[in-house]
């Protein structure tokens, strides 16, 4: 039956990427610097460019990015290795059906953000055009389906369109406005009214992308090698995160709107707003499907492409309600995923010791309980410990497990026994 499935599955969503499949760097550099062009990003720029003078802006994202990029560069290390997604991964850390409690909470979280994403393209676009808002909805939900549902392949051609538009596009915009206030010289002699720490700027950096970084491998792991997965992976979040923070830091400054979409409606440019607008909400949100697909094929055994579009028509038949009432719950969810990722690098570099047999060689232990322990550490330090709450989350959960490990007698002898022949 397995067999039958990976035949069809063109995303191998139950087994590893064979190398016949994996990707050189342009091609994974692209996909990566597509999946951090996110909206969030802006947000958090603009919130740290109220808050900081100009270099402590610039060295609150360069620390936050480092943080990012090692966190989010050891897992692609990890998935270029192996060829497995973060929710396969998972099985060696929390067992097979732990993995499935794991992939639940990161899947439902994706298909909630898909949501709200839709309705954030949708009520803009309404506002200007005069549309109609479901209508919106409908054709956006739609078309982010598709693009995700048709995989990787689609995934890199939607990125290698969106990523120089937003760039170029964006620069433009936020140029313009940055002159319409005296110059690059007047905004970096500006002081913020209300200050915030280093610490706090860190956290914020960290935790506009620490949820989503946990779902790097689900793409890295079509990597051709190692370095290409790492290499790509760090660039693009120190290129594409930054450029995300700048545009909307400049833009709160120039304008007071962090989102560069909303910069370019103030100017009068609606169509490329519009543009930017939902190409970048679109790569966001096919990465978010196309995760959350993996995800439930995790737990159901069935392929991706399936779920992808029943996964879209909920996240977007439930677009609305979910935009109105659940991003708070979406975001206490996301802060729960980071140990997730902290615990598959401790499993994988310091218990098994970069040493994991083929998946298709496993028999997984049902439930590794000291892995579910570990987690639930991880997101009591995050939310209880002080310092910086997702490198909390990620280190404390790390930490626990290891030591739960050890204890456990997993720390050199491994509780996972590869499946006898016959």
């Amino acid at each position: 039956m397995k067999e039958n499935v990976q035949l069809v599955d063109r995303d191998f969503s139950l087994s590893e990427v064979p190398q016949t499949e994996r990707r050189g760097f342009w091609s994974m550099f692209v996909l990566m610097v597509g999946f951090t062009f996110f909206s969030a990003s802006m947000w958090a720029g603009g919130t740290l460019g109220a808050g900081l003078t100009a270099w402590e802006f610039i060295f609150a994202v360069l620390g936050g990015n480092i943080l990012l990029g090692i966190y989010t560069g050891a897992l692609s290390y990890i998935a270029a290795s192996t060829g497995l997604s973060t929710h396969l991964l998972a099985r060696y850390a929390f067992g097979e059906k732990g993995s499935q409690l794991a992939s639940l909470m990161l899947s439902v979280t994706q298909v909630g953000w898909f949501g709200v994403g839709v309705v954030m393209f949708a009520l803009p676009v309404q506002k200007v055009t005069g549309l109609n808002l479901y209508l919106l909805i409908v054709v956006g939900g739609l078309l982010m389906s598709t693009t995700a549902y048709w995989g990787i392949k689609a995934l890199t051609i939607l990125s290698v369109i969106a990523v120089p538009s937003i760039a170029l596009l964006g620069a433009y915009s936020v140029g313009n406005a940055v002159e319409s206030i005296g110059g690059l010289q007047a905004l970096m002699l500006l002081e913020p009214a209300e200050k915030l720490s280093f610490a706090t700027a860190l956290t914020i950096c960290v935790g506009s992308f620490i949820s989503g970084g946990t779902l790097s491998p689900d793409f890295t792991r079509f990597a051709k090698t190692r370095t290409v997965g790492v290499s790509t992976t760090v660039i693009a979040f120190f290129l594409g995160n930054s450029l995300m923070f700048l545009f909307g830091a400049m833009g709160a400054a120039a304008t007071g709107q962090a989102d560069i979409s909303e910069v370019m409606f103030l100017q009068g440019l609606i169509v490329p707003a519009i543009i930017i607008l939902g190409l970048n909400i679109w790569t966001t949100n096919d990465n978010a499907l196309y995760a959350s697909g993996l995800g439930f094929s995790n737990i159901t055994g069935i392929p991706k492409q399936k779920l992808v579009l029943f996964n879209g028509f909920i996240g977007t038949l439930l677009a609305f309600w979910l935009y109105t009432n659940f991003i708070g719950f979406l975001t206490f969810l996301g802060s729960t995923l980071p140990p997730i990722g902290g615990i598959i690098i401790a499993d994988y570099f310091l218990v098994q010791r970069r040493c994991y047999p083929p998946i298709a060689d496993m028999q997984f232990e049902a439930v590794r309980w000291h892995a579910l322990a570990a987690w639930a550490g991880g997101v009591a330090l995050a939310h209880f410990a002080p310092g910086i709450p997702p490198v909390n989350a990620i280190l404390g959960s790390g930490i626990v497990y290891v030591t739960l490990s050890a204890l456990r007698g997993t720390a050199k002898e491994s509780a996972m026994q590869p499946r006898k022949a016959g």
